[in-house]
């Protein structure tokens, strides 16, 4: 797993997410997280997130994006991601950044 931290603004996600890489992710989220103000975007574009150790790494970020004040913002959500959030019913609280239209 790749982490790229861009401010407190923007975390790239590259690779897999998965329980040998879970705590890298969420320090990664939690360090960036409380370093900046407003919108939080984690752009999962390149990001392989197989399983409910993922997901919760996603929603424990989210959840403290919230007691900080934030919003994070999934950026890039590839189908497979989709559909995932849609079957675990995460897509009613984790908010996916629309694509640009064409």
């Amino acid at each position: 797993m790749n982490i790229e931290t861009i401010g407190g603004d923007l975390v790239v996600l590259r690779g897999r997410l998965d329980v040998t890489t879970v705590g890298d992710v969420r320090l990664a989220l939690h360090d960036a997280l409380g370093a900046g103000f407003g919108r939080f975007v984690v752009d999962v574009s390149e990001a392989e997130i197989a399983d409910a150790t993922g997901l919760g790494v996603l929603v424990g970020a989210h959840r403290r994006a919230e007691r900080l004040e934030r919003q994070l913002v999934l950026r890039g959500v590839p189908p497979r991601l989709e559909r995932l959030l849609r079957a675990t019913r995460l897509h009613r609280i984790l908010h996916v950044e629309a694509l640009a239209a064409v």
